[in-house]
């Protein structure tokens, strides 16, 4: 696991903290810690197998922002691919609802009352409530921003879609060709 993973670990963890509505202090805490992390100039898997589970501990502690609790969180993160705190987070906020961060204009606030007013978790659910005029539920909201959160979301499930087709495809083409293979 490279140290942009680790970051982008972290940084998925502050913002599905930050959607909970989650101790703000906390979330900085993960914020810069992602940052500290991902510009590292050693890998901290490195780091972490130096020595026994102390001194990897201590090795990852010497990092700017980066204590006891969150050396632990990464040692977990390193030897398991997860930790408690993340697991948990995902089995109450799905992954898929930072989706919505990816839609031109919603920022962090739009999509917590997406998320706590609307329930919705996923680009799909965006779309669905988008065409039923759920937009004009939403404060502050004129009618060019909801064009563009509207084309934004198109676009966004269009791209997803030409990925899973040619994911597909290419799949497909593997498998034509391993059978050709079996077969000659």
């Amino acid at each position: 696991m490279t140290n942009p993973d680790i970051a982008a670990v972290f940084r998925r963890l502050a913002d599905l903290m930050d959607l909970r509505g989650d101790n703000g202090f906390k979330i900085r805490a993960y914020r810069n810690a992602a940052d500290v992390i991902e510009d590292h100039p050693t890998p901290l898997v490195e780091l972490h197998s130096a020595g026994g589970s102390d001194e990897s501990q201590a090795a990852l502690q010497t990092l700017p922002g980066i204590g006891s609790a969150i050396s632990q969180k990464i040692a977990d993160l390193l030897a398991t691919g997860t930790f408690k705190a993340y697991a948990e987070i995902q089995q109450e906020i799905p992954l898929s609802t930072l989706d919505l961060l990816r839609v031109e204009g919603v920022g962090m606030k739009t999509a917590q009352t997406l998320y706590r007013q609307f329930h919705l978790t996923n680009l799909e659910d965006l779309a669905k409530f988008i065409a039923g005029g759920g937009l004009d539920c939403l404060p502050n909201l004129g009618e060019r921003s909801q064009e563009k959160m509207r084309a934004s979301v198109e676009a966004l499930l269009w791209s997803a879609a030409a990925v899973t087709q040619l994911s597909h495809r290419l799949q497909n083409a593997t498998n034509a060709k391993d059978n050709e293979k079996a077969a000659s």
